[in-house]
């Protein structure tokens, strides 16, 4: 699993698979945009999202969308971004003076300070992190899942006949098409979570992962109630307001504006712009594409 927002050898192609579809990307040739995109859906309990029993309940109609939707936009191309559901993953911000400099020695103490707030051994997950620079000191984004949860998914993708070398969460991606020079809220809505990140100056400074039992029902005046105690906290942590809101997930992500602007004060549009996908146009709408589009242009 690779949480690293940036990297060369990233592969063209993204895959998500969530609990009721699977969506494919392919990053344009120039790059900066996506050219092509393809869904297929999943009938219900095909992949059940969880931190700690096995995900995909239905290997071979999941390994046959994975085909289907991949190979229609991926052409000889093997190597994709793995999108996994929020729900898999658990995502941790930790904060430290300083680290060792040796990477198994830090990755120990990474796996010590995650003992407590997991609901799982963690000697028996994957753990992935990325530093950041932080006053006085770092500020670790580390994902976390058990390994058989991760394989889980890694054979889906290889069974499907396609190498998933990078492997991300679903909100962690989506990151990737938001713009966080200034203070600003992504929200993202699935079938089983609410995921919500601040960002500010290009870092990560909260992460939260809600259960949603509402699915992408949820209204925009229950959107804002759930998300307001974040949004308070971080006010209060870091004395200053949300400037920008990005909303992913949500058939109607408009609909949530006039709540989370009442709420907030703040500039409120969906987070998938029709300037990161190409002129041709696609079927899917962008309100699903979110973890996808931000795996391949961040």
């Amino acid at each position: 699993m690779n949480v690293a927002s940036k990297t060369s050898a990233r592969p063209r192609i993204a895959c998500e698979i969530s609990a009721d579809r699977v969506l494919a990307g392919k990053l344009a040739d120039s790059g900066g945009v996506v050219d092509s995109v393809a869904v297929r859906e999943l009938p219900p309990g095909s992949v059940v999202p969880d931190l700690t029993e096995n995900n995909i309940l239905q290997p071979e109609l999941v390994r046959k969308a994975i085909n289907d939707a991949v190979g229609s936009v991926a052409g000889r191309l093997r190597d994709v971004v793995g999108v996994l559901p929020d729900a898999a993953v658990r995502v941790v911000l930790l904060d430290f003076d300083t680290l060792p400099s040796s990477p198994v020695e830090a990755e120990g103490v990474v796996r010590f300070r995650l003992k407590k707030s997991l609901p799982f051994d963690v000697d028996k997950a994957k753990v992935s992190y990325h530093v950041q620079q932080s006053l006085g000191g770092l500020r670790l984004v580390a994902a976390v899942a058990l390994t058989t949860v991760i394989e889980d998914y890694e054979a889906a993708f290889r069974d499907a006949g396609y190498s998933a070398g990078v492997i991300l969460p679903s909100m962690l991606a989506a990151l990737g098409a938001a713009d966080g020079d200034a203070p600003t809220l992504v929200l993202k809505v699935d079938a089983r979570t609410t995921s919500l990140a601040i960002l500010d100056k290009g870092q990560l400074l909260l992460f939260r992962t809600l259960e949603n039992t509402r699915g992408v029902t949820i209204t925009g005046e229950q959107l804002a109630e759930e998300v307001y105690p974040s949004v308070v906290f971080f006010q209060d942590t870091y004395h200053t307001n949300i400037e920008r809101i990005y909303v992913a997930g949500l058939p109607e992500s408009g609909g949530a504006a006039p709540a989370l602007r009442a709420q907030t004060g703040a500039d409120v549009r969906e987070l998938v712009a029709n300037s990161q996908l190409a002129a041709n146009g696609s079927s899917v709408p962008r309100w699903r594409m979110a973890g996808v589009v931000g795996a391949l242009i961040s």
